[in-house]
């Protein structure tokens, strides 16, 4: 066995975590943090990033919104996912 080999006992020992994220995944982390980011900015300074490039509740700034708004569910299902056994023995 090498001495970096992921799979070597030393390395699984413990509760190891392996964090698997796929392209869905990545997308919808990227989606939430522009529309936590767009609100904030709603929030402190009164400026709604997305009606000013799309402008207020076209057709396209409704897509944006409700495809943000459903990569926050989806992060539901990444938390849960996140926080489940990493092994699936223990589920």
């Amino acid at each position: 066995m090498a001495i970096n080999d992921t799979n070597s006992p030393a390395r699984l020992s413990g509760p190891a975590r392996v964090s698997c994220m796929n392209a869905i995944d990545s997308i919808a982390l990227v989606l939430m943090i522009v529309g936590g980011v767009n609100w904030w900015l709603v929030g402190l300074f009164d400026i709604d990033l997305v009606a000013s490039i799309f402008e207020q509740m076209t057709t396209a700034s409704r897509v944006v919104y409700a495809v943000v708004g459903m990569t926050a569910l989806y992060g539901i299902v990444l938390a849960i996912r996140q926080a489940a056994p990493a092994d699936p023995a223990l589920r």
